[in-house]
C-alpha cells in the first residue's frame, strides 16, 4: 500500500528529476536561424567547427529541422558544447583517450577513427582541394547507364589521402568539405551539390568566384602557419574524347621549385608502382608547368594539380569506380608526399 508519505517522496524525486533535466537542457546555448542558414553557416557564425559538431547539432535539434538537413529561418536553435579539446584540422580531429588515435567525423562513421602509425609527417601542414563541388558537378562521364562526376570521384580520393596524411601526423585542412558524404566504397558516387568550403560558406555558382573562395581560405590558413612546412594539392579527373585513356598528369607553377619537387617526387612514385603492377604497358603520366591555372597561380604554398585520367574513357574509369582504385591513388600520392618531405627534412 503506498502511503501519502510515499507519494510526497516519489513526487519530490520527480521534480527533482525534472529541474535536473531542464538545467542540463539549458546548458545549451539557443540561437536562432537567419534567412539561407544553413548547419555549417550557423555554426561557423557562432564559433563552432561545423564538422565536429554537425552529427551533436543534427542530435539535439532533430525535431526542428527539415529536409536535407535545412534549417529554419526564425526557427530557435540548440548550440552543441564547444569541445576545448577540438582541433581544425580536417572534420577537427580530436584525440580520443587513446593519444595514437584521432576522430576525424568528416571521414564517415566506418573511416572516422584514424590511428597514428608513426610521426613522419609532424610539422607538415598540407591543404588538400578536391576540384568543382558545389554547383559544379565538373567534367561528367557516362558509365553503363550511370552518370559519373568529376566532382564526387576527385573527392573520395581527395579526402582518402587526407586520412592516409593524417596516420602519418601531418596537419590536414580539407578545403572543400561535404557533411555526410564521408569515404565511400561504392563503385557509383551519388552525385549531388551540398559540398562547402573549409569555412563552411556555401560554394558559389560563378567559376571565378568558386576558385577565388577556396583559394583565399588556402591563403588565410597559410598565414596562421608562417614558418611551417606547407603544401597545397588540388585533385581532378580530366575530361577528354571518349576512347582516348590517359595516365595521371601533375603541374606546378614554373616559378616554384618546392611545388616542382612535389610534382616529381610523386610522378616518380607512380611510374615506379606501373612498373610493378603494370609491367606490360608504357607510363605515360607528366609533369609540367601550367601557372595559368588559378589555384597554381594564386595560392601560396607551392602547389601541385593533379588530373587523375579522363573520366569518360572505359579503361580510364575503372581508375575511379572502383573503391579499391581510389585507395591505391591516394596510397600513392601519400607515398610521394612521404618521400618529398623526408628530402626536405635531408637538407
Amino acid at each position: 500500500m503506498i502511503t501519502f508519505k510515499d507519494l510526497r517522496t516519489y513526487l519530490l524525486l520527480l521534480l527533482l528529476w525534472l529541474g535536473i533535466a531542464d538545467l542540463h537542457a539549458q546548458n545549451y546555448p539557443k540561437v536562432i536561424a537567419k534567412t539561407g542558414d544553413g548547419v555549417y553557416v550557423l555554426l561557423r557564425r557562432h564559433g563552432l567547427d561545423p564538422t565536429a559538431h554537425f552529427k551533436a547539432f543534427v542530435d539535439l535539434n532533430k525535431k526542428n529541422i527539415g529536409e536535407g538537413n535545412s534549417l529554419y529561418a526564425g526557427r530557435a536553435y540548440l548550440l552543441p558544447l564547444a569541445n576545448p579539446a577540438a582541433s581544425d584540422a580536417p572534420g577537427a580531429a580530436k584525440k580520443t583517450t587513446s593519444a595514437s588515435v584521432l576522430e576525424v567525423p568528416l571521414f564517415g562513421k566506418d573511416y572516422e577513427r584514424v590511428k597514428i602509425i608513426d610521426r613522419k609527417l609532424q610539422g607538415a601542414v598540407y591543404y588538400l582541394m578536391a576540384g568543382h563541388s558545389g554547383p559544379d558537378p565538373g567534367a561528367v562521364g557516362k558509365y553503363g547507364p550511370y552518370m559519373l562526376s568529376e566532382d564526387e570521384y576527385a573527392y573520395d580520393v581527395t579526402i582518402r589521402l587526407a586520412r592516409r596524411l593524417m596516420e602519418h601526423s601531418a596537419t590536414v585542412y580539407m578545403i572543400i568539405q561535404d557533411p555526410d558524404d564521408g569515404i565511400r566504397d561504392q563503385t557509383i558516387l551519388k552525385m549531388d551539390r551540398d559540398e562547402v568550403s573549409y569555412s563552411g560558406k556555401p560554394i558559389p555558382y560563378d567559376h571565378k568566384l568558386r576558385l577565388r573562395q577556396r583559394v583565399n581560405e588556402v591563403n588565410t590558413l597559410y598565414k596562421k602557419h608562417t614558418g611551417a612546412y606547407q603544401r597545397m594539392l588540388s585533385v581532378h579527373v580530366d575530361s577528354r574524347s571518349k576512347g582516348q585513356n590517359i595516365d595521371v598528369f601533375f603541374y606546378h607553377h614554373e616559378n616554384s621549385p618546392s611545388g616542382l619537387a612535389l610534382a616529381e617526387s610523386i610522378h616518380k612514385v607512380f611510374t615506379s608502382k606501373y612498373q610493378r603492377y603494370q609491367p606490360n604497358r608504357d607510363y605515360f603520366g607528366s609533369v609540367s608547368p601550367r601557372s595559368s591555372l588559378y589555384v597554381v597561380k594564386y595560392s601560396h604554398p607551392p602547389t601541385v594539380f593533379v588530373e587523375l585520367g579522363n573520366i569518360r574513357s572505359e579503361k580510364d574509369q575503372r581508375r575511379f569506380v572502383t573503391p579499391n582504385n581510389r585507395q591505391a591513388l591516394a596510397n600513392w600520392i601519400c607515398d610521394g608526399i612521404l618521400a618529398d618531405y623526408a628530402s626536405h627534412k635531408d637538407k
